[in-house]
């Protein structure tokens, strides 16, 4: 059986975006726990488990990043990344799909060949298309303080004195 070393997380896979990160780091933590696991026993029932609960959290993933597209109009910026982007999204979902109906099917995959995949997968998604759509947001205004005016006390009141009639 080939050894899948886990994802150490490091700040290369940053994007800028803390609401992205942080559900990075969730994704890597699930696929750290798949490999864990499957590493004891590879039965169609957990790959099952596996394959559900990462799609389930991939669908909720791609769906805040794609609200954030629609939110800062990407697809009107940088139409031909937004739609590279989501068409990403849609293969990833679409192949984790087909695996789990292969599943159903008695049609099992490797722990090799399914780690593989996520691994690969999710690190140049990570390091290529999303770090691509993070600076896209920051050069946009994401995560900028909101603008307020500020106001000197001091000044307020010295200009209601020059203004009196007094």
């Amino acid at each position: 059986m080939i050894s899948h070393e886990p994802i150490l997380w490091n700040d290369d896979y940053l994007t800028g975006i803390s609401r992205i990160d942080e559900q990075h780091k969730v994704l890597v933590n699930t696929l750290n726990e798949a490999n864990a696991r499957l590493a004891v026993n590879v039965t169609r029932e957990l790959l099952e488990q596996i394959t559900r609960d990462l799609l389930s959290y991939a669908l909720y993933h791609f769906e805040t990043e794609e609200a954030l597209m629609r939110e800062y109009d990407y697809f009107g910026q940088s139409a031909a990344d937004a739609e590279e982007h989501r068409q990403e999204h849609r293969g990833f979902s679409q192949k984790v799909v087909a695996l789990r109906e292969g599943l159903r099917d008695d049609r099992l995959v490797s722990r090799e060949y399914l780690l593989s995949f996520l691994n690969n997968w999710l690190i140049h998604h990570i390091l290529h298309t999303d770090k691509q759509f993070g600076e896209f947001l920051q050069g946009h205004g994401y995560g900028a303080e909101p603008k307020t005016e500020k106001t000197d006390k001091s000044q307020e009141s010295h200009k209601s004195l020059d203004s009196s009639p007094f």
